[in-house]
C-alpha cells in the first residue's frame, strides 16, 4: 500500500522500541491521565470543606486519601479492561470470533473506546464504593473533575498515532494522514476532541466545582460530565470519520458514538436533576 504523506510528522508513535520493550505515546497518555487525576483527587479529599455547605461544623471529606490510592488501582483496570472490551463489542466485534487473540495483543497497537473505558470505571466505582462504604455519587463527583484530564491527553495520543481522524474537508486546517488510503485532507478531529473534551469539559465542571461549590450537591459533577461530554461528542461525530461497521443506509448521518452519547446525557440530565432537587429539599 502507498503510504500517505502526513501533514504532522514531528512525533512518531513509539517514544522508543527496544524490541522487545516499546514504550508509545499512547500509553504515556493513560499513565499521564491517572497519575495527574490521582493527585488531583487526592487533593479533593483534604478539603472537607467543598463536600459541605459554608457554616458547617467539623466538615468531613466523603473519602480519605488513602482511599483515592486504593481507588487509583480499580480506576486503571476499569479504564484498560473496559476501554478495550468497549472497542471491541461496540468497533470491532468481527475480532471476538476472527481474532480472539487480539483482543489482548493487539492492545499495544491501540483500540480502545471511552464508552467502554465509562463502564468499566463505573463498575470499579460501584464495587470500590460499597466495599469501601462511600457514598457512590460522592466519589463518582471527585472522578468527574479529573477524567477530562485523561481525555485531553488521550486524544492528543491519537493524533500522534494519526488514528480516528475525520471527515474529508477543504478547510485550511485539513491534515492527511498516513494510514488514510484516500490521502486526502481531512479534519484533525482528535484535536477538535482534545480541546472540547478535554480543555472545555475541564473548565466546566472545575468552574462548577471551585466558583459554585457543585461538590456539596452529590451527583451534580457527574451529571454535568455525562452532560456535556455526550453533547461535545454527539457534535463532533459530525466531523468525524463514519463507522465502517455501520450499515450504508445509516453511515452518513448515524454514528456508533452518536448512539452511545445519547443515553450519557439523559443520565447526566437525570442526576442533574435528582442533584438541585435534593438540595432543594434540604434547603
Amino acid at each position: 500500500m502507498e503510504i500517505c504523506p502526513p501533514s504532522f510528522d514531528l512525533l512518531e508513535p513509539e517514544i522508543f522500541d527496544l524490541g522487545w520493550f516499546a514504550l508509545r505515546w499512547y500509553a504515556v497518555a493513560y499513565i499521564a491521565g491517572l497519575m495527574i487525576g490521582w493527585r488531583y483527587m487526592m487533593a479533593l479529599a483534604r478539603r472537607p470543606h467543598m463536600w459541605n455547605p459554608p457554616g458547617t461544623q467539623s466538615p468531613k471529606s466523603p473519602f480519605s486519601v488513602e482511599q483515592v490510592d486504593d481507588l487509583l488501582i480499580w480506576a486503571t483496570l476499569g479504564v484498560i479492561v473496559g476501554g478495550r472490551l468497549g472497542y471491541v463489542v461496540f468497533y470491532m466485534p468481527d475480532m471476538i470470533w476472527e481474532r480472539p487473540q487480539d483482543i489482548i495483543l493487539g492492545i499495544t497497537d491501540g483500540g480502545m473506546a471511552f464508552h467502554g473505558g465509562l463502564i468499566g470505571v463505573s463498575l470499579a466505582l460501584f464495587v470500590y464504593s460499597r466495599r469501601q462504604e462511600i457514598d457512590l455519587w460522592r466519589i463518582a463527583d471527585a472522578a468527574a473533575v479529573v477524567t477530562p484530564i485523561g481525555l485531553f491527553f488521550g486524544r492528543l495520543a491519537n493524533f500522534i498515532n494519526g488514528e480516528l481522524w475525520g471527515r474529508p474537508t477543504d478547510l485550511p486546517w485539513g491534515m492527511t494522514f498516513e494510514a488514510d488510503r484516500l490521502c486526502v485532507p481531512r479534519h484533525p478531529s482528535q484535536l477538535y476532541e482534545a480541546a472540547l473534551e478535554g480543555l472545555a469539559l475541564f473548565a466546566i465542571i472545575n468552574i462548577a466545582t471551585w466558583k459554585f461549590r457543585s461538590l456539596e450537591k452529590p451527583g451534580l459533577n457527574a451529571g454535568l460530565f455525562l452532560v456535556f461530554y455526550g453533547l461535545f461528542r454527539a457534535l463532533l461525530e459530525t466531523v468525524r470519520e463514519p463507522d465502517a461497521h455501520m450499515p450504508e443506509a445509516l453511515r452518513g448521518y448515524v454514528t456508533m458514538g452518536l448512539l452511545l452519547s445519547l443515553p450519557m446525557i439523559a443520565l447526566g440530565v437525570w442526576l442533574i436533576h435528582r442533584a438541585m432537587k435534593q438540595d432543594s429539599a434540604k434547603a
